[in-house]
């Protein structure tokens, strides 16, 4: 494993613990997610330029614009929360109320 493969898998790995430890709220579950996937916009940009494949080099920029909508959602589900709950704390939301 190369240097750089070790430290895209390290990012992603610090992301996705950070979203499953430290929940509590919902601005860092958030920035976890981001984490995640510009690791994975990253890792896939080097992929296509590693291996000169020019089919698969759309692929990044799909992966960030997605991502870029995922988080806009998101920070419209924080707004929304902090705007009717008071707070960002995902202990307070009971997911279960209509």
């Amino acid at each position: 494993m190369t240097p750089a493969h070790f430290t895209f898998s390290c990012a992603f790995f610090l992301g996705l613990t950070g979203l499953a430890f430290h929940r509590t709220h919902l601005l860092s579950a958030l920035l976890c997610l981001e984490g995640m996937m510009l690791s994975l916009f990253v890792a896939l940009s080097l992929w296509a330029l590693q291996f000169n494949v020019t089919n698969f080099a759309p692929a990044p920029m799909l992966l960030l614009a997605f991502s870029a909508c995922e988080a806009s959602a998101g920070l419209a589900l924080l707004v929304a929360t902090a705007r009717t709950h008071g707070t960002d704390r995902l202990q307070n939301l009971n997911l279960l109320q209509c």
